[in-house]
């Protein structure tokens, strides 16, 4: 009779356990770079404790690389989803011809329509986008007052920003939060301020992989190998998901249905349609091919990805230095720089968080500054370093705050590197508030070995190839 009440007790707290751990879940933090910001926003490494900034360290100048805020659909992505729900009207036909039961079938399936459904454009920053940049410009004015107390004039607070609408209307919701109350316009007290923007095809700071030879040559022939490697998880899905439900889904259908997931969870805060169609280690999976591709096709596996990023990191050195410099003479206040903002894309700060050696696997610094390739994230259900929601979600940012400190401290000059706001240790440095001589010398110079031209335009004899590393993620699939 004990073991009786003790095996229902146990089952009993199973069950609850797994019921806690399915609530615990939120699909709206597992969607790689379709994240939404305020998701992840404050998800950091529990055991990191940060620096504490001495007395007598003040910040002087700010450098940020952010991506664009929250945006709808591409149009290419707006086609597929029309598309899927005539895949679903077949779905739902050929279960009914072969007089199976529609009991397992969830109703939102049954008659649903594409809330992009008629739209001819897409990509564009949505309101929710506009918010996040809006926010962020309203928190870092409020973190460093100091640095943005003079009245405003571009030479001082440069905004940068791609030609591409999402990014610059990314960047103009970011300065009318950072400059609210400073001017005469409205009843926010709004002022006008300069965005500036390379063409397209000149841009090496922000768009540097759309001027890379030979990058796109290795994209070109690397996006169907990732597509090889993600379809081992895809099918074991879309057999679960064809026992489960009793419809014929196939590959593309699950792929999708995934895509569906992410943009219902992220842009419309809908986790009840297609994302509860997979179970919590299902959506594990998916994410972590989606973290897969931007491993090897953005981040670190292969160097030339975050190589073509040097110019951006030279830049960053660069105001850093006139900075300091501007410091040691005295300079004016309001005759020197203060901020460098820039707003891009996923393609620029992917490369730049891998210039700066965050989020590998913890043994991948040197052959980073070696600029080797390093070895695929590990599969759920191992923990991570790599996840795309972290290191680029709409929003993600980098910045680089230079601080001046008292002559009596270990270094005059030091440099505290946040992510997504929260301060984040520097492998080369062992910390979050490194001396900027050694920030230089451990994290800027190693990549300076060779030039734009050479990394992107000079054809190599022997370019590096992705077979090892594709070998090496089908292993661990």
């Amino acid at each position: 009779m004990k073991r009786a009440i003790h095996f229902v007790l146990l089952l009993f707290l199973s069950l609850l356990l797994y019921s806690y751990a399915d609530e615990a879940f939120d699909v709206r933090q597992h969607l790689s770079t379709v994240t939404r910001y305020g998701a992840v926003k404050g998800i950091a490494d529990n055991s990191f404790i940060a620096s504490n900034i001495p007395d007598g360290c003040t910040p002087i100048h700010i450098n940020l690389v952010a991506r664009h805020g929250t945006r709808s659909p591409t149009k290419k992505r707006i086609k597929e989803l029309d598309n899927m729900e005539a895949r679903l009207e077949v779905l739902l036909r050929d279960a009914e011809e072969r007089k199976l039961s529609l009991q397992k079938v969830p109703s939102w399936i049954q008659g649903w329509k594409s809330p992009w459904k008629g739209k001819l454009k897409g990509g564009e920053l949505i309101s929710k986008g506009e918010e996040e940049l809006y926010d962020l410009g309203i928190r870092i004015r409020e973190k460093f007052p100091d640095l943005f107390n003079e009245e405003y004039h571009p030479d001082v607070y440069a905004i940068r920003a791609t030609q591409v609408p999402r990014a610059s209307a990314s960047a103009v919701a970011f300065g009318m939060g950072l400059f609210i109350g400073t001017g005469s316009l409205g009843p926010g007290r709004h002022r006008a301020f300069a965005v500036t923007s390379e063409s397209r095809a000149s841009d090496l700071l922000l768009r540097f992989y759309d001027t890379c030879e030979n990058y796109k040559d290795f994209r070109k022939k690397q996006e169907p190998a990732v597509g090889k490697l993600k379809e081992p998880i895809l099918d074991e899905i879309t057999s679960s998901l064809v026992r489960r439900y009793m419809l014929n889904f196939t590959r593309q259908d699950t792929s999708s249905l995934w895509f569906l997931c992410k943009q219902e969870a992220s842009l419309l805060d809908i986790t009840d349609q297609a994302c509860s169609l997979f179970t919590p280690s299902e959506i594990s999976l998916l994410e972590w091919t989606d973290d897969l591709e931007l491993f090897i096709l953005k981040g670190y596996g292969n160097s030339l990805n975050y190589q073509m990023g040097v110019p951006l990191l030279q830049d960053v050195l660069q105001a850093m230095e006139q900075a300091i410099k501007a410091q040691e003479e005295k300079h004016a206040p309001g005759s020197y720089e203060k901020a460098r903002l820039r707003f891009a894309h996923a393609e620029t700060v992917v490369p730049f968080s891998c210039l700066l050696g965050l989020f590998h696997e913890g043994s991948g610094f040197q052959q980073i500054q070696e600029e080797k390739s390093l070895e695929p994230p590990p599969k759920p259900p191992q923990q991570r370093n790599w996840r795309g929601s972290v290191v680029a979600p709409f929003a993600g940012n980098n910045m680089l705050v230079l601080y001046s400190c008292q002559a009596n401290s270990s270094s005059k000059y030091f440099v505290q590197v946040l992510h997504n706001e929260d301060p984040i240790p520097l492998p080369g440095c062992g910390c979050d508030f490194c001396p900027f001589e050694l920030f230089k010398e451990n994290i800027v110079y190693p990549h300076l070995k060779s030039n734009y031209n050479q990394v992107c335009m000079v054809k190599r004899e022997t370019p590096e190839q992705k077979p090892s590393m594709a070998t090496t993620a089908s292993s661990s699939i």
